[in-house]
């Protein structure tokens, strides 16, 4: 395999780092906004070049320095499209995706990795999403967007998450998403011999009990309190495992503890559930007190499935296989078409024109509620004709760089806050 180089953006504690190291790419830099997720890639990475601050400040790093890179990755942050959250897409000062895909375009690597939580994939971002491949589409990239479960590529825990695979158009015949591969066990076998550890008598009855994979972990925000493994819904699905779920312990249980107990995980075990630490490849020593410990585990991308991801672009990359018709490698083609039509109009447009042009059969009150939703990520103005309201697609409110975008104005008020 040829040598490959990656700039990482937003790299968090190196879930996605160690999965790409694995898949073949030497990183030339890695950018973390968290203080205590750097401390843990320099002390498990000493040689590489870590640059702490906001990604998007370019005293922090200047994208020009690294003009020849073979991949861009990152996992820009997940509360703009989180279910759990206000889904403020473009217009919360964390959202840096449609950024990165302008970083795509100064740096013009040969391929772009951007990972991120289920709620993108949801209806309320379709036309953020169409809004991202088709400047990509401008820039000179092919890409596919895929809803990938880490349970499907050998992790003990489900943790669906949404990535975004683009490829310049000369590589992207040789692309195809990875085989799955399949975690064959429950969280009892992935965990048992740490659980055993200090001599509990109930850990054999413990591994029978935790007879399913993990529901997703929750690494959390600076915004919370403590760690624990989740909300309502997944403390529940913990209980189920005989795991309590209320917060992380500082070891296993001891010879002293009663077998029907039902034990707290350690900030090991919750690695061991993210992927790491399970073969001598995967190990990985995290920097900090219990709590942000948790924080950058649970918040990372599980490096078997960056790894499994960074294979296939490596094999692109290095044009092995062969190339095939891209729509054959497209798992799913994102289609906005109301969206299509406002941004394709020649002119300012009225719901009957705009409907028409969609070629969408929807009725006044859906149609409403589709533009009140685009114009939370598009500024659209309104006008009011002869034949009724007419529409135009003016701009996207997401930040892609700009100088005097009120994101920095957030930004710097939320800092303390932001993680």
């Amino acid at each position: 395999m040829a040598d490959l180089t990656a700039v990482e953006i937003c790299a968090g504690a190196g879930g996605q780092s160690l999965g790409l190291e694995l898949a073949g790419f030497d990183h030339a830099l890695a950018v973390e906004l968290d203080e205590n997720a750097v401390n843990t890639l320099r002390k498990n990475r000493p040689h590489w070049d870590v640059r702490h601050g906001d990604v998007a400040d370019e005293a922090v790093w200047n994208p020009k320095e690294f003009p020849d890179v073979d991949l861009l990755a990152g996992g820009v942050p997940c509360p703009p499209f989180s279910i759990a959250g206000k889904q403020l897409g473009a217009t919360d000062e964390r959202d840096l995706f449609a950024w990165a895909v302008e970083l795509a375009g100064k740096m013009q690597p040969r391929a772009v990795l951007l990972e991120n939580v289920r709620g993108l994939s949801m209806p309320r971002f379709s036309a953020y999403r169409q809004h991202v491949k088709d400047r990509l589409k401008d820039l000179g990239y092919w890409s596919d967007w895929k809803l990938l479960h880490a349970s499907d590529y050998g992790v003990p825990q489900l943790r669906p998450r949404f990535v975004l695979v683009a490829l310049r158009n000369e590589d992207a015949p040789w692309f195809e998403w990875p085989e799955k591969t399949p975690y064959e066990g429950t969280v009892g076998d992935a965990l048992f011999d740490l659980m055993k550890a200090n001599g509990w008598p109930g850990a054999k009855a413990w591994r029978k009990k935790a007879n399913d994979i993990a529901p997703t972990i929750v690494g959390g925000s600076k915004k919370h309190g403590g760690a624990d493994l989740g909300p309502t819904r997944a403390k529940a699905a913990w209980r189920d495992l005989w795991v309590d779920a209320m917060g992380v312990a500082d070891s296993p249980p001891d010879d002293s503890v009663p077998s029907d107990f039902r034990p707290k995980l350690t900030t090991e075990m919750v690695a061991r559930l993210q992927g790491w630490g399970r073969e001598p490849e995967y190990a990985w020593e995290f920097t900090g007190r219990k709590t942000t410990k948790y924080r950058q585990i649970g918040n990372a991308f599980p490096p078997p499935v960056a790894r499994a991801v960074g294979t296939s672009i490596a094999n692109a990359l290095n044009r092995k296989g062969q190339p095939k018709d891209l729509s054959e490698v497209e798992d799913e083609v994102m289609h906005d078409r109301l969206y299509l039509a406002l941004k394709n109009a020649p002119a300012a447009l009225t719901e009957r024109e705009l409907v028409k042009l969609s070629g969408e059969k929807i009725d006044s009150a859906t149609f409403e509620r589709r533009m009140a939703t685009l114009a939370r990520d598009f500024v659209i103005d309104e006008d009011d004709q002869l034949g009724g309201r007419a529409y135009r697609l003016v701009g996207f409110k997401g930040f892609i760089g700009q100088e005097g975008h009120e994101r920095h104005t957030r930004f710097a008020e939320m800092r303390s806050q932001i993680s």
